[in-house]
């Protein structure tokens, strides 16, 4: 039972408000003041926010789950889209370096079945040379036939591009990069120019530089080609003014018979065609070499003055003319005597007018005789070199004074030595 009164008058306290409580004989008195209202008050509005906020969230949580459950599934499928993105990207990066690589590999071959042909071009053509004895063509004929270099020259072929192209192949150095970062962050660094830009440059640069190559060994071959056939075609002319036959068919015959259809030309067969035409040129220039060589275009008694010529002169005997066949060279007694071209000995000691004698056959009609000597050291059916001692001046025979006759016989006639010495003087640089 609560108690008060409602007069309030001016000046006057307030009077507060008192709960009795009575139980049987028990009574209590309880003053409410306003600090318990308001604590009641705020209480009440408490527990009245907390049950509207649990019946809130009961009813709100199933919302929320679903919320929450619908982000992390779509989180989920955006990694797994992401992730499958970078795989495909991976693949692609994968697929194409596969290819790059496939197409290196396959340019990588045929540069090297190319640097392959041009090493076995520069064999043939070595092997060529040396067949022909190393030939070499005089300094002041159409071109200087030096051997081609077969070691430095076609394994440099890659030049200043060999760290490219190791690193094409995979031999260069190779630098760590974080690529599983970037492919987290979906980047991928990307150059100017991929692997297989780089290849063709470098391709297309290699392949000029093998083109440039092949050109110039085609050049070089027709250079050597002209130029035996020049040497030749001279030597050969000079045999002919001396009225020797140059047996140039036998070359000819050491030819492979050839023919078939005409096709247009390739690079191969142009190559081929010039090897052949400087392997016939070659053959040729030995050939005629051989020849000259094997004639008596040297010296008998170097550094010997003459001192008779060749033709009609008194005779120092009986005083009137007498064809003189031969030359005689100022040789003292003892001094060598020397062959002036390769052959047989056909006559080997003392013969009539001539003294000592000694004759060698060089073959095409062609011999010569050594008159006068004081010893032959020669026997008949011996094989002599250019420059071989056959024996020593004298005096023997119809002789005034030691000395050298020598005599050169074309078809058992005698003709003038010097034309040969002189021919000789212009064979020596063309046939050495």
């Amino acid at each position: 039972m609560a108690t008060g009164s409602n007069n309030q008058v001016f000046g006057k306290r307030k009077l507060q408000h008192v709960v009795i409580l009575a139980s049987g004989d028990r009574i209590r008195h309880m003053t409410i003041r306003p600090w318990m209202t308001l604590l009641a008050v705020c209480f009440l509005g408490t527990l009245a926010l907390g049950y509207l906020g649990a019946t809130t969230y009961l009813v709100l949580r199933d919302n929320l789950i679903g919320a929450t459950m619908a982000r992390q599934a779509r989180m989920q499928h955006e990694y797994e889209d992401r992730i499958a993105a970078l795989r495909a990207q991976v693949d692609r990066v994968t697929s194409r370096q596969l290819l790059d690589q496939q197409v290196v590999e396959d340019k990588v071959e045929k540069l090297l079945e190319q640097q392959m042909a041009l090493t076995s071009r520069h064999g043939r053509i070595g092997a060529l040379l040396q067949g022909a004895g190393e030939t070499t063509l005089p300094g002041d004929g159409p071109v200087p036939a030096d051997k081609p270099k077969t070691g430095g020259d076609e394994a440099s072929l890659i030049g200043a591009d060999a760290p490219a192209f190791a690193a094409l192949l995979g031999k260069g150095e190779r630098k760590e990069t974080s690529t599983s970062s970037s492919l987290a962050l979906g980047y991928v660094p990307m150059t100017q120019e991929n692997v297989a830009d780089r290849a063709d440059r470098l391709f297309s640069h290699m392949t000029l530089s093998l083109k440039e190559i092949e050109a110039e060994q085609l050049e070089r071959i027709d250079q050597l080609a002209s130029g035996a056939s020049a040497t030749a075609d001279e030597i050969a002319g000079i045999l002919k003014r001396q009225g020797v036959p140059v047996e140039e068919q036998a070359a000819l015959e050491t030819q492979d018979a050839v023919g078939g259809p005409y096709l247009a030309p390739r690079s191969e067969k142009d190559f081929n065609a010039s090897l052949n035409q400087l392997d016939a040129a070659l053959t040729r220039l030995e050939s005629v070499r051989d020849t000259a060589r094997r004639l008596p275009f040297a010296n008998p008694a170097p550094g010997r003055d003459i001192t008779s010529r060749f033709g009609n002169r008194p005779d120092p005997f009986f005083g009137g003319l007498a064809m003189h066949a031969g030359i005689d060279f100022r040789a003292p007694t003892g001094t060598e005597i020397r062959t002036t071209g390769a052959g047989k000995v056909v006559a080997a000691g003392f013969s009539g007018g001539y003294g000592n004698m000694v004759e060698v056959d060089h073959g095409l009609g062609i011999s010569t005789r050594y008159g006068h000597m004081s010893r032959v050291l020669v026997k008949v059916g011996d094989e002599v070199a250019t420059g071989d001692v056959v024996g020593l001046s004298g005096s023997t025979g119809r002789s005034t004074g030691p000395h050298l006759h020598y005599e050169i016989r074309r078809n058992g006639d005698a003709v003038d030595p010097m034309q040969f010495l002189n021919a000789g003087m212009k064979l020596t640089p063309l046939i050495n």
